[in-house]
């Protein structure tokens, strides 16, 4: 049951971990018309060989066959951050605390409502959206409509990507964690070439020329990538 994750726009998908076959049948079906998209397993053996990364949220039952929810769950993570929300008739505060420190997600205990147990889901999917976007976030630098993707380390002006050799773009990166204060060229040369010899400075002089052919309009007028004479450089929005 393992696959590829799906398209950014289709429904949520939900694996459903559970042995009581009644059980199983009623969370399948409230979930599917809460409009997510759900695979349903009875069995922890096969739980933990399933590949967690294909689903959005795990609902995983505590009493399994074969494998405990606690035994599935330490394999979830092992190789997976996807979130874990167990189903248990125990509601013991030591197996929750148990639960929680292996890396459940959450904890809903039996019996619940469905508005309750499509509340919990939402909340985790949204979390986790938010996370993802906090981590797109904090891999990318704007200024102005110029775009870095610290991750795939790619560089954009507008809806135009722009070919930088590595060290140029580890140079327009340094330059862009403080877009519009100048940064000197000592700074530059020691977080780009991991250098202080002064001759490197020059080589910084160059490699910025270099980037300005590939990101000004002009670059004999620069309006991105400008000099601060007798400092170092400023990236700033034109």
């Amino acid at each position: 049951m393992s696959g590829t994750r799906p398209a950014p726009d289709a429904p949520a998908r939900v694996l459903l971990v559970e042995d009581e076959e009644a059980i199983a049948d009623a969370v399948a079906f409230g979930l599917r018309h809460a409009g997510f998209a759900v695979d349903v397993l009875n069995d922890g053996v096969a739980a933990a060989a399933v590949d967690p990364d294909a689903y959005d949220v795990v609902l995983l039952d505590l009493m399994l066959p074969g494998l405990s929810g606690y035994e599935v769950c330490r394999a979830i993570r092992a190789r997976s951050i996807v979130p874990v929300i167990m189903l248990t008739a125990r509601t013991d505060e030591t197996d929750r605390i148990l639960g929680l420190e292996i890396g459940a997600d959450d904890y809903v205990p039996k019996p619940f409502s469905m508005g309750e147990l499509v509340g919990r889901v939402r909340a985790i999917l949204r979390r986790r959206l938010m996370d993802r976007a906090d981590r797109e976030a904090a891999a990318t630098r704007e200024v102005g409509d110029l775009r870095l993707d610290l991750v795939r380390r790619t560089i954009a002006v507008g809806d135009r990507p722009v070919d930088l050799t590595p060290l140029e773009f580890r140079l327009v990166a340094v330059l862009a964690e403080r877009p519009g204060q100048v940064v000197t060229r000592r700074e530059i040369v020691a977080q780009v070439w991991r250098s202080t010899h002064p001759g490197d400075r020059r080589a910084c002089d160059v490699h910025v020329k270099n980037v300005r052919r590939k990101l000004e309009r002009d670059p004999a007028h620069p309006e991105r990538l400008v000099t601060v004479r007798g400092v170092g450089y400023m990236l700033r929005e034109p």
